[in-house]
């Protein structure tokens, strides 16, 4: 049921993008005041809806696959292995949906085929019911992710600066318009996990935590100020 339930997720996660980032894409295209953004724009719309309908892939890069599995503490995994689970779900999915299959060994670079291993988060959590999350993480946004350990005395307004840096240097090369996950506090580890865990979020859903949500609002002027994008 793991398998099945997780090589459905991935298809579908690739060829459907959901209604917050279609609307955002949407509010984006009201506002869009030059012309090859609105061109832009209104192709990314079109290609969501082709792809959505065709059950297609929205982009060629269908990335390495992220599963976030909560697992209820009260839960008994009987058969193979999470892990085993989640891996030949992800191996069916690019296999028999005919995904681009991008991950290599790292050193050797040789092709893994079917785009195993995938990246497993599992967190323990109440209850007795298994909830998985997937994310298929294309490499053009992932090779512009960056890692800060700031020190206390860059206060917020260096975690400001690092963000807005970040993005000014990635640039288009990660595929503007952005979803900027972001993760602080923690260990090296726990911060970005916790920045990858935001793009489970819909797009434009502030913060429950009201300085968190403060911080969202100037960072968004900041990076929107850039004039990055779309493309």
């Amino acid at each position: 049921e793991i398998t099945k339930a997780v090589s459905e997720l991935v298809l579908s996660a690739c060829s459907n993008l959901g209604e917050d980032v279609e609307n955002a894409l949407l509010r984006a295209l009201e506002t869009e005041r030059d012309p090859n953004g609105r061109d832009v724009l209104g192709q990314l719309v079109e290609n969501l809806r082709l792809a959505r309908a065709a059950g297609r892939p929205c982009c060629q890069d269908t990335g390495i696959t992220v599963v976030f599995a909560d697992v209820g503490q009260d839960v008994h995994i009987e058969g193979c292995n999470l892990y085993e689970a989640v891996e030949n779900g992800v191996r069916a999915a690019y296999t028999e949906g005919c995904l681009r299959k991008s991950v290599l060994h790292p050193l050797t670079r040789k092709n893994t085929g079917d785009n195993t291993p995938p990246v497993l988060h599992v967190e323990i959590v109440p209850g007795d019911r298994l909830t998985l999350h997937v994310a298929p993480k294309g490499f053009g946004s992932e090779n512009a992710s960056a890692l800060a350990m700031l020190t206390p005395s860059d206060g917020v307004c260096g975690i400001e600066r690092f963000v807005v840096d970040t993005v000014a240097r990635s640039g288009a090369f990660a595929c503007p318009p952005l979803v900027v996950g972001v993760g602080i506090g923690g260990t090296m580890e726990k911060a970005a996990l916790v920045a990858k865990r935001q793009l489970l979020r819909d797009v434009g859903a502030p913060a429950s935590d009201p300085d968190a949500a403060a911080l969202e609002a100037r960072l968004l002027e900041r990076i929107n100020a850039l004039g990055i994008g779309p493309m």
